[in-house]
């Protein structure tokens, strides 16, 4: 059986072999990602399309907010390959991150700062040039405009939500990632931020969601990650059916 260093470096030689200009938006292969003893990914393995979508579905401790995360360069894997945007990571992470939208389980908000102070802190950081009318036009679309002016810490968790989404989105990513975007936000909320970060915006989608029902009836392709962040399913989202998602959630992979 290969080694783990043997398969590294196996991947290592089919990445080189593929022209630059065939790559995907996102290229996993054989991703592994452990904390201490304990693995929360394993011999991962996909391909997503530049603007394509991806649902990534399964129970809790699969490793799915962990897979975002290495997305997102927010942590790095422990073993395989991993191309964002056709940056290698992590060694050209640098050259990804102003490129992704990341929506995840907190809202990455200054609490003591006002909500168009911390749009303006992000849009400083992306380099954004005069950004007034991008906050304004974003606020008003998910029902914040009003809210311009509050302090991050006094907003609902659903408010909160809604101010991230327009965090993620302010420099217009070609790449969303995206932890269970609709939490905390009820349905009106939901409609409001929707076309913001839908499959009609056009960017790559990578969506995590405990909805397998709605996420699977999306299109696109779908991950489902089983206990201990093994692979039960890859493929294309219509072909895994909603009795086969809920065995992977019981814990028995297809």
């Amino acid at each position: 059986m290969a080694t783990r260093t043997q398969r590294d470096h196996g991947v290592a030689e089919a990445r080189d072999a593929q022209p630059a200009q065939a790559a995907p938006a996102i290229r996993l292969a054989g991703l592994w990602r452990e904390f201490g003893e304990r693995v929360a990914l394993q011999d991962v393995n996909l391909e997503l399309s530049r603007g394509g979508s991806l649902v990534v579905i399964g129970p809790n401790g699969a490793g799915k907010t962990t897979l975002l995360r290495i997305l997102a360069t927010l942590l790095r894997p422990s073993g395989g390959e991993v191309t964002v945007l056709g940056c290698r990571l992590t060694r050209e992470a640098w050259r990804a991150r102003g490129r992704i939208g990341y929506v995840g389980h907190e809202p990455l908000l200054y609490r003591d700062l006002t909500v168009g102070e911390n749009l303006r802190f992000h849009a400083r950081l992306y380099g954004l040039g005069e950004p007034e009318r991008r906050i304004a036009e974003l606020l008003g679309r998910v029902g914040m405009a009003r809210r311009e002016s509050e302090l991050a810490r006094n907003l609902s968790a659903g408010m909160a939500q809604r101010v991230a989404i327009c965090r993620a989105v302010l420099h217009e990513p070609e790449l969303m990632l995206l932890d269970e975007p609709h939490a905390h936000l009820d349905p009106e909320a939901s409609a409001l931020v929707e076309p913001l970060i839908g499959s009609g915006t056009g960017r790559t989608l990578v969506t995590v969601t405990h909805d397998y029902r709605t996420g699977l009836a999306g299109g696109g392709r779908a991950l489902a990650l089983g206990h201990g962040g093994s692979v039960a399913y890859e493929g294309p989202a219509e072909a895994l059916s909603s009795p086969e998602a809920e065995t992977i959630y019981r814990g028995s992979p297809r």
